[in-house]
């Protein structure tokens, strides 16, 4: 960016920070979201469970398919193309 062009669209600062600290936090919260480490800790809680006794088969394999569904969603876009 030149010195006249830096000049001129200083006013506008604030917005171009805003909008960076914006960028920033969605690409920190994909990165959280799409993480498939908490995804398999709650199949091996959810196993868990299903042995102690503390849920039925039929809760288990509702709860299970749901985060089998979130990992191959997860997987699935690691596999495709990022934006």
């Amino acid at each position: 960016m030149g010195l006249l062009t830096g000049i001129l669209t200083l006013p506008l600062a604030p917005l171009r920070t805003t909008l960076w600290a914006a960028e920033q936090l969605q690409a920190a919260a994909e990165a959280q979201y799409y993480d498939p480490a908490p995804v398999r800790q709650a199949l091996v809680d959810l196993e868990r469970a299903l042995l102690e006794g503390r849920i039925d088969e039929t809760e288990y394999d509702r709860r299970e398919d749901e985060l089998l569904d979130r990992l191959d969603e997860i997987n699935a876009r690691g596999q495709g193309p990022r934006p």
